[in-house]
């Protein structure tokens, strides 16, 4: 139960992770406004929350001295997948506190990259005071204190990596894999060429049908082009 129960925790993380690199990636970009900011703020949030929730059972597993040897083995690999999530997590949140500061949404210091925007400055200030950016207008701090509460996020995610470590011993490099790398690739590829095979094996080299078919349509057009040819000569 507890197996599972962290399957399903890690398989969140994962997912919340990639939405957050995601997400981090279009900071500067043309996507980039306060609503991505909120959004990166929560998924923050959420991918934190769900570590937090996943570290605990991963440890309480791993620190039980009656835990059979597969079953053992199971939570290490669970416990690789979720060391290598915080990680990346940690990067992620690295790379927006420096996008952020590099790319600030209020008085920028530097124009946003690929924006498309182009004219003189009076029409791209007319363009830019939208309904939006009126909305957002009584939320104009929300860029300083969010990257001040990055900060603390980075601290807090580094030092749940560090104490996680030190309760569970688990060197990433003595952990096997149940399947060679890039298995599931090869699977699929196998699939693939399994089907095609079944459909070759099924229709043949040359299905006759079509080949009569085309017979047939190659005649009524060969019969079709010399009446025109006789019609043309007779008049």
């Amino acid at each position: 139960m507890a197996r599972e129960e962290c399957k399903a925790l890690l398989d969140a993380l994962n997912k919340t992770t990639a939405c957050y690199h995601h997400l981090v990636l279009t900071i500067g970009g043309s996507a980039d406004s306060q609503n991505l900011r909120e959004e990166l703020h929560r998924t923050r949030q959420k991918a934190q929350e769900l570590a937090a929730a996943t570290g605990a059972p991963l440890t309480t597993a791993l620190r039980d001295k009656g835990l059979g040897a597969e079953e053992r083995a199971e939570f290490e690999r669970l416990w690789v997948a979720f060391s290598g999530c915080l990680d990346l997590l940690e990067a992620d949140m690295r790379r927006a506190l420096a996008l952020g500061a590099a790319f600030p949404l209020r008085a920028p210091r530097r124009p946003l990259v690929r924006t498309g925007v182009a004219g003189g400055a009076a029409g791209v200030a007319a363009r830019a005071l939208s309904a939006r950016a009126l909305r957002h207008e009584a939320e104009r701090h929300f860029d300083a204190d969010d990257l001040r509460e990055l900060e603390r996020d980075i601290l807090q995610v580094g030092t749940m990596i560090y104490d996680l470590e030190m309760k569970v011993n688990v060197p990433r490099w003595t952990v096997q894999a149940r399947q060679a790398a890039g298995a599931e690739l090869l699977t699929g590829a196998g699939a693939s060429s399994a089907g095609l095979v079944s459909v070759e094996e099924r229709t043949g080299p040359c299905d006759p049908s079509k080949a009569l078919a085309a017979t047939v349509f190659g005649a009524v057009l060969l019969a079709a082009v010399a009446l025109a040819v006789c019609v043309a000569k007779l008049s």
